[in-house]
């Protein structure tokens, strides 16, 4: 299909051209400047190859739980971690305006952090919707995985 057949869409990432990225990467989706004049930084924390792989959920669930809680760690400008629905990567929203090596240097510090977790936090029925829902080795593989090809993450095109 050709890109350029499809329409502009409201949400940035529907207008990647999600055959052009090389995964595992690190990009700016969007910034937003608030009416008070603060800034939000969206970044993709893109760990599989769209359409080709992807992140079964109880690593993602894990992933979120374990990111979500360690990042605010390394920084109080966290407003959220969110996985994505098809199961490729995560939104990592940030206020202020963020650099690309610094966020590399945030998640890098957090998934070490995600090495070293003994368990998964929340991973209970009263914290969390689905807490059997979990897999913490799974987690850690993939945060390992990620972690081993840091030189890559700022090269987002193939």
């Amino acid at each position: 299909m050709d890109p350029a057949a499809h329409p502009h869409m409201n949400v940035e990432s529907f207008n990647l051209d999600h055959r052009a990225v090389a995964a595992p990467y690190l990009r700016v989706a969007d910034r937003k400047v608030l009416p008070g004049g603060d800034v939000l930084t969206k970044v993709d924390v893109r760990f599989c190859q769209p359409n080709v792989e992807h992140l079964e959920m109880p690593v993602v669930h894990s992933l979120e739980h374990l990111v979500a809680e360690h990042v605010r760690n390394h920084t109080d400008a966290v407003v959220d971690f969110s996985p994505m629905g098809c199961q490729t990567g995560f939104y990592l929203l940030l206020i202020g305006e963020w650099e690309m090596a610094a966020v590399s240097d945030l998640l890098a510090a957090t998934l070490t952090d995600v090495l070293a977790a003994t368990e998964v936090p929340a991973a209970n029925e009263v914290q969390c919707g689905w807490g059997a829902n979990h897999t913490l080795a799974g987690a850690q593989t993939a945060a390992r995985e990620f972690l081993a090809s840091r030189d890559e993450w700022l090269k987002v095109m193939a």
